[in-house]
């Protein structure tokens, strides 16, 4: 069965770090644009970082600086290195992929189930 699994979140003070993982399984060929997203309570879900097949990385302005997205393709994980954390990223944080599947196929737009992550000040 085809799933994103996160893991890596947890309460942590303002200041402090957390690293995100994000793997897939289950019958995947491969990964290919793979991102992090978030929402807090009463907001919209928001790009965080994403980064492509070809090693390109977006960020969030707010994020810039602080936060780093990178990628196991062997491992088919994303990870996301979240630095100097503010109480403002407190969020459910979700994986969203691109994937290969076991078809050869492409499969668009994936998500896991969330992690959340809580920032106190």
């Amino acid at each position: 069965q085809l799933q994103l699994v996160e893991s890596g979140g947890g309460l942590v003070q303002a200041g402090g770090s957390l690293r995100l993982s994000c793997a897939a399984s289950g019958g995947i060929l491969s990964i290919g644009g793979m991102g992090w997203y978030r929402q807090a309570p009463g907001k919209q879900r928001e790009l965080v970082a994403r980064t492509t097949n070809g090693g390109s990385r977006n960020y969030a302005d707010s994020v810039k600086g602080r936060f780093t997205i990178s990628r196991d393709n062997a491992k088919k994980t994303v990870y996301l290195q979240m630095n100097a954390l503010k109480p403002e990223d407190t969020a459910v944080y979700y994986c969203n992929a691109d994937l290969v599947l076991s078809t050869g196929r492409w499969g668009y737009d994936y998500w896991g189930q969330g992690t959340q992550v809580t920032v106190s000040s």
